[in-house]
């Protein structure tokens, strides 16, 4: 395999190229040692942090092994982020951010209790209007009910006056004839 064929090759794989100092956009001319037919031995391409090694050549394709190591400082400190001293608060500091928190409390009070009336005065007018709807239901079914008996009542009266007619009827025939 050859040196370009190989760094296309890491080119493809993206977390060995994140890691892999040693392949640079351009490329540097670096003697290499070939073995047979123009092959780099890729087991020299060790870096500090990473060792790549070629394994055997298979029938479907080149296979590498990449070795991780721990980070090496090489003698340098290790970096620890140190934490800015905290500056003790003044009395006036505390008492502002005192202020505010009262300020806050009040805020969320007075909206939670106007909240609070709003949805009463939202419960108050849902009652009411199904008071009226129930006040409408029962003045309607009265009004039906009522028509209904008035009706009822013409209806039956009609029947009487019909029956007691032709009782008069029968009793006059009755009457004529011997």
């Amino acid at each position: 395999m050859t040196l370009a064929a190989y760094r296309e090759k890491m080119r493809e794989l993206p977390l060995v190229s994140l890691f892999c100092s040693c392949i640079l956009p351009e490329p540097k001319e670096k003697p290499s040692k070939k073995t047979h037919q123009g092959v780099v031995d890729l087991n020299l391409c060790i870096i500090k942090d990473m060792e790549v090694i070629e394994l055997n050549k298979r029938a479907s394709g080149q296979a590498f092994e990449v070795i991780l190591r721990p980070p090496s400082f090489d003698g340098q400190r290790e970096f620890h982020p140190t934490i800015p001293p905290r500056r003790d608060p003044s009395l006036e500091e505390i008492q502002k951010k005192l202020d505010a928190a009262e300020e806050r409390r009040k805020c969320q009070e007075a909206e939670l209790l106007k909240h609070l009336a709003e949805k009463r005065e939202h419960e108050r007018e849902v009652a009411q209007k199904a008071i009226d709807e129930q006040n409408n239901f029962i003045k309607m079914a009265k009004e039906k009910l009522e028509q209904r008996m008035e009706i009822n009542k013409e209806n039956r009266e009609a029947h009487i006056a019909a029956m007691l007619e032709r009782l008069q009827e029968k009793d006059k025939h009755a009457e004529e004839v011997p």
